[in-house]
């Protein structure tokens, strides 16, 4: 079996690693797709140059990692006290005395987001630090539920198998549905699914294709919403991607892992270890102010509370208000029409994560993670010691459980206090059990920094090329003509940006892979041509 070529060559890992017993490295997609990096040697010879890299997130560490195996000097910038992003953690100290590590919540690590988990083994070879959940549920308030644990992987079984299996879907409305236009669905080319749909709402194309009602909800708004994004509001394209690499193009399936232990313990702090291992400068606790290009890519200036540093090259690998702050502070970064562009990017609704330490636990048959709609502004709901050994550790020592629940797009018309309220109340609507605990402690993070993907919006993102040679931008904000999204974008990017660099100086970059770049059925591609969807 060829290995996957996302993860680090044997060569550039420490000798522990190399050790280490491994999982394979490629998934059970045989159309995945190979993206070769641009040609060259294989690592920096002569001096070294010295790059920034601002932004200690996925994106970040990603070309970070890229830059660092090959030889170049890293220094990477994070304004927050620990690296991860937006999967950060802090530590919060419990009512009873314990301490805990409170994160922006449930991540699902799927087996399609090849580079993410290439990133990871660097650290982890065997991604010992994942453990498998048995199965992704949703449930309706309606009562209807769905299931993924036995929908076949490959396409087109797994759409077939899922509208078998559903409840939501009776032959009377799926009678009533058009076909041609769910064609584009199944015809997903990247980027001109772009060019076609990114005109029109999520919400709009679902109308459209006439989706029964109760699927309409439980299945797709659920996977919708996993934008932080109302459907009436996000790109029908961004939805139409999310499909395809989840469901209708990549046959890993939509089952996924989680961190056995929070983000930082189980996958920040051995990656920064072995990135320290490689030289690269962890600046943590260090926000980086304004970057100032050179004349025709001769290096670039960064400044902010560390001081001001020369380095000949930097990556952006910020969120929608950290690049914005940047730019608008940077005024030789980029031309007029990219500065424009980058300063009416926008960022998606408020979204809240509770979490809640409660004294009995809930009941024993309880899914560790639940997606749920119809429940109020309730997302999903998490059971943590199901997975989580810090959680799970607490639950044994207090006889209780450790339960996070999610509510996205939310109004800004709400008091805060009113919102946790409800979200509890509805948690209680969920798993009725609930009702009688009483919560030892309780947290709760209030966000809006994850990019929004609006209508029309494609063409406004920054691609990882900027006006300026020296200077790339990385992130899940970053449009790449590539089928990622979310966590897998962030890592691509970070590659991507990482090899940008790296052609300027003569080395090959990393090759990485993602799903199948079209729907798998020439026959509906096809079809879908001839009808003009």
């Amino acid at each position: 079996m060829t290995p996957l070529p996302s993860e680090a060559d044997p060569a550039a890992l420490p000798a522990a690693a190399r050790r280490a017993p491994t999982a394979p490295r490629r998934g059970r997609d045989r159309r995945a797709r190979v993206v070769p990096p641009p040609p060259g040697r294989a690592r920096i010879t002569g001096e070294a140059p010295h790059a920034a890299v601002i932004g200690g997130g996925i994106a970040g560490l990603a070309a970070a990692t890229g830059l660092a195996e090959r030889g170049v000097r890293v220094t990477l910038y994070e304004r927050e006290p620990g690296l991860g992003g937006r999967l950060a953690g802090r530590t919060v100290r419990l009512a009873d005395g314990s301490a805990a590590t409170m994160t922006r919540g449930f991540h699902a690590f799927f087996r399609q987001y090849y580079n993410l988990r290439g990133l990871l083994r660097r650290a982890d070879p065997a991604l010992a630090a994942l453990t498998g959940l048995p199965d992704y549920p949703l449930r309706h308030s309606s009562g209807l539920q769905d299931s993924f644990a036995h929908v076949p992987r490959t396409p087109p079984w797994s759409a077939l198998g899922f509208a078998a299996l559903s409840p939501t879907f009776t032959l009377r409305e799926m009678a009533r549905m058009n076909p041609r236009a769910a064609l584009p669905l199944l015809d997903v080319r990247t980027p001109d699914v772009y060019e076609r749909l990114d005109g029109v709402s999520a919400r709009r194309l679902l109308d459209r294709i006439r989706f029964p009602e109760a699927a309409h909800h439980l299945a797709f708004e659920v996977f919708s919403r996993s934008f932080f994004a109302d459907p009436a509001e996000l790109s029908a394209a961004e939805m139409a991607l999310m499909f395809h690499i989840y469901f209708l193009g990549s046959s890993e399936g939509l089952l996924f892992d989680v961190p056995g232990e929070p983000f930082p313990q189980a996958l920040w702090e051995p990656l920064g270890r072995y990135l320290t291992g490689h030289g690269v400068a962890l600046r943590t606790g260090c926000a980086v102010e304004s970057v100032e290009p050179g004349p025709r890519g001769a290096g670039v200036t960064v400044r902010g509370g560390h001081g001001t540093a020369r380095h000949d090259a930097a990556v952006l690998a910020l969120d929608v208000t950290g690049l914005r702050r940047v730019v608008a502070a940077s005024p030789g970064l980029g031309d007029q029409e990219w500065r424009e562009r980058m300063l009416r990017l926008r960022t998606a609704p408020p979204f809240l994560v509770s979490r809640l330490w409660l004294d009995r636990p809930v009941a024993p048959d309880r899914p560790g993670f639940l997606g749920t709609s119809g429940f109020g502004p309730l997302d999903n709901v998490s059971v943590l010691e199901r997975w989580e050994g810090e959680a799970a550790r607490w639950a044994s020592r207090n006889g209780g459980s450790v339960v996070e629940l999610h509510a996205y797009a939310l109004g800004t018309d709400t008091a805060r206090q009113a919102q946790q309220d409800r979200l509890i109340g509805q948690l209680q609507r969920v798993y009725p059990e609930t009702g009688e605990a009483k919560a030892l402690d309780a947290q709760h993070e209030w966000h809006a920094d994850c990019p929004l993907f609006p209508v029309g919006g494609y063409h406004d993102r920054p691609t990882v090329r900027t006006p300026d040679p020296a200077v790339t931008v990385a992130g899940d904000l970053v449009r790449t003509g590539l089928p990622v999204a979310l966590m897998e974008r962030a890592a691509t990017t970070g590659f991507l940006a990482a090899n940008t660099l790296l052609e300027r100086w003569g080395v090959r970059g990393q090759t990485l892979w993602t799903v199948p770049d079209r729907g798998r059925s020439a026959v509906l591609r096809g079809l879908a041509r001839l009808l003009g969807t």
